[in-house]
C-alpha cells in the first residue's frame, strides 16, 4: 500500500485507482512528465522517467509517448546543460500526448 505522504507518480497512480478518476487524461504519464520537468537538474532521474515514458503507448501518434530519438535528444540537452531545450522537447511530447486544448483549466 502506498504511503499517504508519498507524492511520487507511482503513489499518485496507485491512489487514483481507488477513487473516481474525474479527468480521465490526468494519468500516470502526465505525472511522469511533471516529475521530469521538475527534475531537469537530476539527469539520472530524468533518464529513468524517460525510460518509463518510452514504454507507454500514445494512441494519438500510434507509438510510444516519448520515442527513443526524443529521449536521446533530451538527455543530450541535459548533459550539455541546455535545460531550456530539454524542457521544450518534453513539453512538445506532452502536447502530443495531451493536447493543450483538451486540458482542464489550471487549478489554483
Amino acid at each position: 500500500m502506498a504511503d499517504p505522504g508519498d507524492d511520487t507518480p507511482q503513489a499518485r497512480a496507485y491512489r487514483r485507482g481507488f477513487r473516481d478518476k474525474g479527468d480521465k487524461r490526468e494519468d500516470y504519464a502526465v505525472d511522469l512528465f511533471r516529475a521530469a520537468l521538475a527534475a531537469l537538474d537530476d539527469v539520472p532521474r530524468v533518464d529513468r522517467i524517460l525510460v518509463e515514458l518510452t514504454r507507454l503507448y500514445n494512441p494519438l501518434v500510434d507509438g510510444p509517448i516519448v520515442d527513443t530519438g526524443t529521449r536521446g535528444a533530451i538527455l543530450e540537452a541535459l548533459e550539455a546543460s541546455d535545460r531550456q531545450r530539454a524542457r521544450l522537447l518534453l513539453e512538445q511530447r506532452l502536447d502530443l500526448y495531451y493536447p493543450t486544448d483538451l486540458r482542464p483549466p489550471a487549478r489554483e
